[in-house]
């Protein structure tokens, strides 16, 4: 390694960084035998298993350079084209550095090569898959720019794309030191200077309303790298300020926005704020974290439903949508709580990685084949698909091989002579900087404790070693030996057991983490509740339909992510019957099962469970329905309770039954998903609902396969009342609508009949378009559904 590139690391990741603490680099690391160690090596499996040139294919197309295989499906073909070369760059360059592996090195070199090949081919230092992407930015060059909730200039959330590969180029440098790849770094770095010199601050804000990742982060690492402000500047200007200035404020309007596009501007906040000493935008980010983590964020550490945060007060959606828990939200997350954690060296930010490891990310991957998780759904009863590696692309595949490829990043910290124990996975650290290898060996969480072992230093050496004392210990009951001899523990909960002495090889210190089992409410304190141990999230599998054969692997489908098997009637749901909560403690260790336990007789009902329910930790359940969140009542509240809820439910699911496609307006995937065009359209929030209208037209195309659809169900808003427009569906004219101000409801549906005949000549396809009259708006709509007849009615 040079010497130009040791100083420039330093100064990107190291002594020039405000921290104070530091992660040390995934290669000093190694995973021990665990959990993590199969995961990475599943992942491996699958990284390898992936076709570069199929991968490379977007790039060098745009560059008009002939691919040497054709790219992948789905939202590689779908335009993201590119997006998942990006998440592989990066994750080739974590798993090198995780594993020395010389064969992940060479793919990774190849890669390089490849994308300099188009890089320099497009001569401008541009390097993108975009479909047509070379036009579109040359219309924002010129200012002609238009910007909506996912699409820039038409294009599908372009720089969300591009950040893919800003961050791979960046990563293969940091983590390879490949230095190709930091010349193209600052290449496509310095074509974005030019592309955005000519837009004016109001230019770049709408811009910035379409997810675009976390440029504003990579621009501070790349004026980092090279210590030039203009990179700065840029990464200022690439920050949104819609965003940034209600959390500065202590703000919380999260409510409805997408959630992994908000993550990371977020980090990117937390980064410029580092670099620049700006309070501010630190403030912001530590906000940000601390609301969601304490207020939207439910037991396995994830959050969001539908991809959107919810409102913080009611979590019925995560119970009632099978669309739960993103896991890219996590990833990120995480990528967030580690530069805090430097930031500060407080123990909530580790307690709430380690629940967001174990219980969201680890339980993403599939074991054996290595597929990955999109939805984790908190609904009782229903369960996740996987992704397979020749299909399905989607944004948690990319984030997913990168997660499974770093799980050595924040287990250790160091801090000038301090070394920070954060997670109790096995590994062996090497501290280079203080001449010292510790060894971390357990079989945590299925024995609760750990030992390190300090394997070399030199004679006499001080340092302090800092033992993470979780929030999930019990006050007083974490102990702690050095070399057999009981030391004394005053930490609490939360914090950091310090240990100042000087060590000798083979020194070795045991951990004794008493692990107690209890209920966790759902935060907005509805009546549901998981079960964790410890750390762990514990849950049951469920069999509501005996017989049933699922495809728990995804397909290649544009909403393949999604878990759509039948949906099991929320008063068939398993549920915690009993007196009192006080059952927990007749919850059962099961004999050589660990971390399994039963519960009580009768305890459990409903679900098809029988009379003992084994709670396993969810990390280790899959292809199965599962319940993790259970509700709770007494004995002879039980019967009621059910009926109530089936009540509750009859309606929604007769209207599901009804719904042959539904399109929900101003969201980001269900509008790609149905080929939402406009002209003068707009989308926002309103009491958490979102909506879309336009001043000239915007339309959807939907899908009715069996020529069934009967009407349009409407969504719209009495606020917007007054506003005059016509709905057309393939063409002809189905309604002509006033919107009016005397709905007893603020929010309110209409239905629109379909003619027979337009129906059956369509074919399966009906694209309805909604048309403002002059001087008004079309919409706003805040939902979509396309409808077949009532039960026992003819269909057209």
């Amino acid at each position: 390694m040079n010497l130009t590139r040791i100083a420039a690391l330093l100064l990107l990741f190291g002594a020039a960084s405000a921290q104070a603490a530091e992660l040390f680099p995934l290669r000093d690391v190694r995973l021990g035998p665990s959990p993590f160690l199969e995961a990475q090596a599943t992942d491996l499996h699958y990284l390898m298993a992936m076709e570069p040139d199929r991968l490379l294919a977007p790039f060098l197309r745009e560059a008009g350079l002939t691919p040497k295989q054709p790219g992948y499906g789905n939202w590689e073909s779908t335009g993201l084209d590119g997006h998942m070369g990006g998440h592989y760059l990066s994750a080739l360059a974590l798993m090198f550095a995780s594993t020395d592996d010389p064969a992940v090195k060479q793919r990774l070199d190849y890669f390089i090569a490849e994308l300099k090949r188009a890089q320099t081919a497009n001569g401008d230092g541009y390097l993108g898959g975009i479909p047509g992407g070379r036009a579109a930015w040359r219309d924002i060059a010129e200012g002609r720019l238009q910007a909506d909730n996912f699409s820039v200039n038409g294009k599908w959330v372009p720089w969300y794309n591009l950040h893919k590969i800003y961050a791979g180029l960046r990563d293969a440098w940091k983590y390879t030191g490949n230095e190709d790849a930091r010349a193209m770094l600052i290449a496509l770095s310095d074509w974005a200077l030019r592309l955005s010199s000519h837009l004016s601050e109001e230019q770049m804000q709408t811009m910035l309303k379409s997810e675009h990742g976390g440029m504003n982060e990579i621009f501070a690492d790349v004026y980092q790298m090279t210590g030039d402000a203009r990179y700065l500047d840029l990464a200022l200007k690439f920050s949104h300020q819609a965003v940034l200035a209600p959390l500065e404020k202590g703000e919380d309007r999260l409510t409805g926005l997408h959630a992994n596009t908000q993550i990371p501007k977020v980090i990117g906040f937390q980064r410029i704020g580092e670099l620049t000493k700006r309070k501010d935008m630190r403030q912001a980010a530590s906000f940000f974290w601390q609301t969601v983590v304490e207020h939207r964020t439910v037991a396995i550490g994830g959050n969001s439903v539908k991809e959107h945060f919810h409102d913080a007060a009611d979590f019925s959606p995560m119970i009632n949508e099978v669309e739960g828990p993103e896991t890219c939200n996590t990833y990120n997350m995480l990528k967030l709580t580690g530069m805090l954690f430097a930031a500060t060296e407080q123990g909530r930010y580790a307690d709430y990685y380690e629940r967001a490891l174990y219980n969201h990310i680890l339980a993403s991957q599939r074991p054996g084949s290595g597929g990955f998780v999109y939805f984790t759904p908190m609904r009782p009863n229903h369960y996740r698909v996987y992704s397979q590696v020749d299909q399905a692309m989607w944004c948690c595949v990319g984030s997913g091989i990168e997660s499974h490829a770093k799980y050595g990043e924040f287990i250790y910290a160091h801090d000038k002579d301090a070394l920070f124990v954060n997670l109790f996975i096995p590994s062996v650290l090497q501290w280079r900087e203080q001449g010292v290898q510790v060894r971390q060996t357990n079989r945590f969480p299925d024995q609760a404790g750990t030992r390190i072992t300090v394997d070399e230093v030199a004679d006499h050496a001080r340092f302090t070693m800092k033992i993470r004392y979780p929030a999930w210990v019990a006050a007083g009951k974490l102990g702690v030996r050095v070399n057999g001899r009981r030391v004394r523990v005053d930490a609490q909960p939360g914090g950091y057991v310090i240990i100042a002495r000087a060590w000798r090889k083979g020194d070795r210190v045991d951990v004794s983490l008493p692990m107690s089992t209890r209920l966790e409410q759902m935060p907005d304190k509805s009546n549901y509740y998981a079960v964790l141990h410890g750390p762990i999230v514990l849950a049951a599998k469920t069999n509501p339909f005996p017989g049933e054969h699922l495809n728990f692997l995804a397909d290649d489908t544009r909403m393949g992510h999604i878990a759509a098997g039948q949906v099991c009637p929320l008063e068939a749901a398993p549920t915690f019957v009993a007196s009192d909560r006080a059952f927990l403690k007749r919850f059962k260790p099961v004999k050589g099962k660990p971390l399994t336990f039963t519960a009580p007789p009768g305890v459990v009902q409903g679900g098809g469970l029988g009379s003992s329910t084994e709670f396993i930790p969810f990390f280790r359940l899959h292809d199965a329905r599962y319940a993790m969140y259970l509700p709770q009542s007494t004995p002879g509240a039980y019967a009621q309770m059910r009926a109530e809820t089936a009540a509750r439910e009859a309606e929604r699911l007769a209207l599901e039954a009804r719904t042959i496609d539904r399109v929900a307006p101003g969201e980001q995937q269900p509008e790609v998903d149905h080929g939402f065009q406009g002209e003068g359209a707009e989308a926002g929030v309103n009491q958490g609902r979102h909506w879309r209208h336009a001043s000239k037209w915007f339309s959807y195309r939907l899908k009715d396969p069996k020529g069934e659809a009967r009407l349009l169900r409407l969504t719209f808003a009495r606020a917007d009342a007054g506003r005059r427009f016509d709905i057309l569906v393939n063409g002809i004219t189905v309604a002509e609508v006033a919107l009016t101000a005397d709905e007893a409801e603020a929010f309110y549906s209409r239905d629109v009949s379909l003619p027979a005949a337009l129906v059956k000549d369509a074919g399966g396809q009906l694209e309805v378009k909604f048309v403002a009259r002059e001087g008004s708006l079309a919409g706003g709509l805040y939902g979509l559904l396309l409808l077949r007849s009532e039960m026992g009615e003819r269909s057209p």
